[in-house]
């Protein structure tokens, strides 16, 4: 078992390298990292690919292959490296076939340079792989390093994982989530947000009214994790809340976050196939993120 980054040199790649060396770190595993460089397409014309384009594209796998490990070298000397290279068209499909080849617990990505530093901000990459990875995905905010080894961690640097649950329906998700910290070595905690949304209620029915709504629907929040708990599926260990907002912003920012936190967004079934389906609630969750995210296939 691997945690597989995919790296660039320009295109924030620290910030993936730095969470893929956490994640292996604290699952005890080698880091592979992988550069996908483009395939010339084939001509009549051209029935070789061009010399000077073959040249690049190595050039290209050869510096982010050195870039990648002095950099490691320096921030994580303690994790174990393999690098790899691809070609192919399509960067997304070639991380998916490298990791399937590798058997990746975890493909962990950067985030797009358009966007505010710690928030994840989602490339064309991610997002192709959003809606299609049958592995988890790992997220980087933008410009993230990781935090400080953690008093008696034993070096990792993860502290907690905290599971965003929508209600009964997460049992399966909530146990993924409860495998992954154990994996980890680290505690699970359960959250689940209660938003108004967008949807207003008129004014007629008097000014309080938009925040007992909002209560009801926190109400029903604690109910769905009252029912897992009940279940059996969250232990009487494991910590678990309902935070309120108004928006999906103020909800996520309403959550206590500290240094070594890992955020777990479950995605349901899209088909047959096991695979990574973001839906409207957990990409409202995941764009205002201030930690790292991990993405369950439905």
């Amino acid at each position: 078992m691997t945690v597989l980054a995919a790296y660039l040199p320009e295109k924030g790649g620290r910030a993936t390298l730095q969470l893929g060396a956490v994640l292996a770190r604290g699952l005890g595993v080698k880091l592979a990292v992988a550069t996908v460089v483009p395939k010339p397409w084939d001509t009549d014309a051209s029935p070789r690919p061009d010399e000077g384009f073959r040249s690049w594209s190595q050039q290209l796998a050869t510096t982010a292959a050195d870039s990648a490990r002095a950099h490691l070298a320096q921030v994580a000397p303690d994790v174990g490296v393999e690098v790899h290279h691809r070609v192919g068209r399509s960067v997304s499909a070639a991380l998916v076939d490298l990791a399937a080849d590798l058997g990746a617990a975890t493909l962990v990505l950067g985030s797009s340079a358009d966007g505010q530093l710690g928030q994840v901000v989602v490339g064309s990459t991610a997002d192709r792989l959003l809606h299609s990875s049958p592995v988890p995905l790992a997220l980087a905010p933008r410009g993230y390093r990781e935090p400080a080894a953690l008093p008696g961690g034993g070096g990792s640097r993860l502290g907690r994982v905290t599971f965003a649950a929508s209600g009964r329906r997460d049992a399966d998700g909530v146990v993924r989530a409860q495998a992954l910290a154990a994996g980890l070595r680290v505690p699970l905690r359960v959250v689940s947000l209660a938003v108004r949304g967008r949807t207003t209620v008129p004014a007629a029915n008097g000014p309080g009214a938009e925040d007992e709504v909002l209560a009801a629907w926190s109400d029903q929040a604690r109910a769905g994790l009252e029912s897992l708990r009940a279940a059996g599926v969250l232990g009487a260990d494991v910590p678990a809340e309902v935070v309120a907002g108004r928006g999906w912003r103020e909800a996520v920012d309403a959550v206590e976050w500290v240094p070594g936190d890992l955020l777990v967004v479950g995605t349901r079934p899209a088909g047959p196939v096991a695979r990574v389906f973001l839906g409207s609630r957990a990409t409202k969750i995941l764009r205002h993120s201030p930690v790292p995210v991990v993405v369950l296939p439905g």
